[in-house]
């Protein structure tokens, strides 16, 4: 897993620079190799690679199974070397394990550390697009002058390792390839090889590789993360009348080794394949924009990709959604062992902390009937998902982060984090989690997604038409494979299905395409579904797009109906129970003053008494 640390050759505003100091849990010193300069410049915008546009690439999606397997062999080739040391005799054996020659082995690591995506690993991947194949013995002829001749302490340029190539092309009767192909394949070496073959190991050493041990499970942030999900112990409002709509669920993703909140989703549906997605981008972004737009000044520095998710069994976290997304990113999802409920105690703990301090908030269910006695939740419900969110967040990054935590030996989580950052005494410092380069696109690679043919009316997605002009050369393509009019890939957000992402088979990256009708309001996938149900009961209808928006709308009126009605309702009841109370207040004061009355030696007459008769408020008074 990459980390920001000193020494580290990063990448700020494409310019190569190396780390120099971690100031603090934000910003950085770098030093720019261009001009020696120093900057002081904040973590989150340093990269470890120049901005390319493959690191967008979603290609995935669009291969068959036995594709993606192939993909998934390469990138089993190449996994132990990412981690930690690696050196020229661990390539060595690869290759051999393979069948391969180092020279691609590089290749591979080169394409993968350029855009940390195993996609980029595929056929379908080509970095050489518009250059002819070269055979198999100009390769071999490529591959060992780079190694003989190019990575040697004389530091030949590539000019002329191109000459010495086309020498050897030339007295072997074999076309001489152009020196661009020699420059681009160059380029694709790590650039930890050309240091060390070409500059010495002390150059190596001293430039690229600080001395960091090989950490074993969840020892360093971000090497293991926690995921779940629990109803949560209030209940909400609507935003609107501010009537009660039920509990909650929040899904939360728990940093084993600080034991801090990586990331957390809150949601009104119950939990699903899209929340424990919603969860995992939410744990990856780097939060400093998100918390501004929540006027919260504070540090919540834990961001980027994790080694390893731990997940129970349920059925959400077993979506091909997830498991392939996972693969993509070289994420290792991992499932709890069955019966064994204390393999996932970090997480669990967590949520009784959180539902603990959730027992303090006006609403609260508490946590069983016992407990809660005659307190009215409902009556009492005051927060909307929005504030509830808030609260969520201001309680994790100023409370909960800053708390001693049993679990790290009586450290706060934040502190812990910054001790394995930094360093301690005991053990040496890893430094910052490396920022994910495209967090847009990532998120998109955990929502769900369909196929789907593009005709002269775009694409057909869950009943309604979607339409941009991007779509226009792809429709009615074939299939050269199938010879069936192509399929394409739409992945779309079930909270706000106007729009769907059409994943382009040129650009390999996500396009927003809205409806084809632009007068249809937004809608959620569940008003879809609940929408379908009501016109599939009803054997006269078939399901079409002005059927599903229409009763989408009656649905929509039903409900507010429905509010308003709950509403008048409850005032209606109100008004009862303020006359009981007023009539009860009457007769009391009446009884008092008949007490007095019989105590007094003055004989009252039967008929003098004015308050004979109760007198009750009315409530409406009608005119005319």
């Amino acid at each position: 897993m990459k980390t920001i640390r000193p020494g580290q050759l990063v990448y700020w505003r494409d310019s190569a620079s190396i780390v120099v100091e971690l100031k603090d849990l934000i910003e950085a010193v770098i030093r720019k190799i261009e001009d020696g300069s120093i900057e002081v410049v904040r973590c989150a915008d340093l990269r470890f690679s120049p901005e390319v546009d493959t690191a967008r690439d979603s290609s995935h999606l669009t291969q068959d199974q036995a594709a993606w397997d192939e993909t998934l062999e390469k990138f089993s080739v190449i996994k132990p070397l990412l981690h930690g040391r690696r050196s020229m005799e661990d390539v060595k054996n690869a290759a051999e394990r393979s069948g391969k020659s180092v020279p691609t082995i590089y290749r591979w690591l080169k394409r993968y550390e350029k855009t940390g995506l195993v996609s980029s690993l595929s056929k379908s991947t080509r970095f050489d697009k518009g250059q002819g194949r070269l055979s198999k013995e100009i390769e071999e002829v490529i591959d060992e002058q780079i190694e003989t001749y190019y990575l040697k302490k004389e530091r030949r340029n590539v000019t002329q390792l191109h000459t010495r190539i086309k020498e050897i092309c030339l007295s072997r009767s074999l076309p001489e390839p152009h020196l661009n192909t020699i420059y681009g394949r160059v380029s694709n070496i790590e650039d930890g090889v050309k240091i060390k073959k070409r500059l010495g190991s002390k150059a190596y050493r001293d430039t690229l590789l600080p001395t960091i041990g090989k950490f074993p499970s969840a020892d360093y942030p971000n090497a293991v993360v926690q995921i779940d999900h629990t109803p949560v112990d209030v209940i909400l409002v609507d935003e609107e009348h501010r009537l009660p709509i039920g509990r909650p669920y929040l899904t939360i993703a728990i940093d084993v080794a600080t034991k801090m909140v990586t990331g957390f989703c809150l949601t009104l549906d119950p939990p699903s394949a899209l929340s424990a997605g919603l969860c995992i981008a939410h744990a990856v972004q780097e939060k400093s924009n998100w918390l501004a737009k929540r006027d919260i000044l504070a540090e919540w520095p834990i961001h980027g990709k994790m080694a390893k998710i731990h997940v129970d069994n349920a059925k959400e976290f077993r979506g091909n959604m997830l498991m392939r997304a996972c693969a993509l990113h070289d994420i290792v999802l991992e499932y709890r062992p069955k019966h064994q409920p204390n393999y996932g105690p970090h997480v669990e703990r967590a949520f009784r902390t959180f539902m603990t301090e959730c027992h303090t908030l006006e609403g609260t269910t508490f946590s069983n009937v016992k407990v809660k006695a005659d307190y009215n939740s409902e009556q009492k419900a005051c927060l909307t998902l929005d504030e509830l969110e808030l609260w969520f967040t201001t309680f994790f990054v100023y409370s909960y982060h800053n708390s001693k935590h049993s679990g790290n030996g009586g450290i706060p989580p934040i502190k812990k984090f910054s001790q394995l950052v930094y360093g301690s005494e005991s053990q040496l410092g890893v430094g910052l989690p490396a920022r994910v380069s495209d967090e847009e696109t990532f998120r998109l690679d955990f929502t769900p997604y369909l196929e789907r043919t593009i005709q002269q009316t775009g694409a057909l997605v869950n009943y309604i038409h979607y339409y941009s002009p991007v779509l226009r050369k792809w429709i009615k393509a074939m299939d050269q494979n199938t010879n069936k009019v192509k399929k394409f890939i739409f992945a779309y957000d079930p909270r706000d299905i106007s729009v769907v992402y059409f994943l382009d088979p040129d650009t390999k990256t996500y396009v927003p395409i809205p409806y084809l009708n632009s007068a249809r309001p937004a809608i959620s996938y569940w008003e879809l579904k609940a929408a379908l149900k009501r016109i599939k009961n009803d054997p006269n209808n078939d399901p079409d797009e002005d059927a599903i928006f229409q009763g989408v709308m009656k649905m929509r009126k039903i409900e507010e109906s429905a509010i308003e009605s709950t509403r008048l309702a409850k005032a209606q009841r109100a008004r009862e129970k303020r006359s009981l109370r007023n009539v009860q207040r009457r007769r009391q004061s009446l009884g008092a003053h008949q007490k007095s009355q019989s105590e007094s030696p003055v004989d009252v007459h039967e008929d003098s008494d004015p308050f004979g008769e109760v007198i009750i408020p009315f409530d409406d008074i009608e005119l005319g």
